[in-house]
């Protein structure tokens, strides 16, 4: 295993906060004590992690998921010469806060086990490390975050019922589908409709079954259908239906339709 550590950025909406995401690998490395002025969320996905924390050593294992405080010193380094793997993720306390009651949440334990959380905020972290939209941001690590604070920490959970659900998924819809290549943010559209970013990503999944971004990114796909179908090429389509290049149009299109752009262009204009 060699040293390792990859920062990228994510951006929470169109003009909103920056998230920042770490991918780091060592074998030797260990960290001085310090502290961050954001949460700290990791998930372990290779060898043991050893961190010292409020007093107390901890040891991580493939599939654990740590959180550190705000401002708490911690260090970190390898448990054994096999060294350690995690992706982590540094989010503003109010990020956790926004699906409970009470301000921002404590966490008693650091070291929580729960798989598909796990699962779900690296599969977010790796998806979104490559290609950091900013609505897709938005609609997932916010809502894993708050998953993290209601399951885990002592924070009393908001309600989930909204009421009028469909009919804020139906403005939600309007609006993105509106403005396809720049699509506003959640959060303004949640002010709008006066209700937080979590009630607004709730009502929209209860309305629809997914986030706000899985439904921009099939009506996405749906237009690029009918401008492939006229002669254009998937790098001119891209832009044109707001995808931020031909590969992120690519995945996408292979996950509605089940083939590449370009193969099903192949197969839909008439041969020569």
């Amino acid at each position: 295993m060699r040293e390792q550590a990859l920062w990228t950025r994510a951006t929470l909406g169109r003009d909103g906060r920056p998230l920042d995401l770490l991918t780091a690998r060592f074998d030797r490395h260990r960290y001085a004590p310090h502290a961050h002025d954001e949460f700290t969320i990791g998930v372990n996905v290779g060898g043991s992690e050893i961190i010292d924390y409020r007093g107390d050593r901890i040891r991580t294992g493939p599939g654990s998921i740590v959180v550190l405080a705000p401002g708490e010193m911690h260090t970190g380094g390898p448990a054994a010469c096999e060294g350690y793997a995690y992706r982590a993720l540094y989010a503003e306390p109010s990020l956790l806060g926004d699906g409970a009651v009470g301000g921002v949440p404590h966490f008693r334990e650091p070291l929580l086990d729960d798989p598909e959380l796990a699962a779900a905020l690296r599969a977010a972290h790796i998806e979104l490390s490559a290609c950091p939209d900013p609505l897709e941001a938005e609609s997932r690590f916010p809502w894993l975050l708050a998953a993290l604070a209601r399951r885990h920490s002592t924070a009393r959970p908001d309600r989930d019922e909204i009421p009028g659900a469909a009919h804020m998924a139906d403005a939600v819809r309007d609006r993105l589908a509106d403005e396809l290549q720049d699509p506003p943010s959640l959060a303004s559209l949640a002010a709008e409709l006066g209700l937080s970013h979590y009630q607004l990503l709730r009502a929209f999944r209860t309305a629809t079954g997914i986030p706000p971004y899985a439904w921009l990114a099939q009506h996405r796909v749906h237009r690029a259908r009918r401008l492939l179908e006229s002669g254009l090429r998937p790098a001119e389509v891209a832009g044109r239906v707001g995808f931020a290049d031909q590969a992120h149009l690519t995945r996408w299109f292979r996950r509605v339709l089940g083939v590449t752009p370009a193969a099903y262009r192949a197969s839909v204009l008439p041969r020569s």
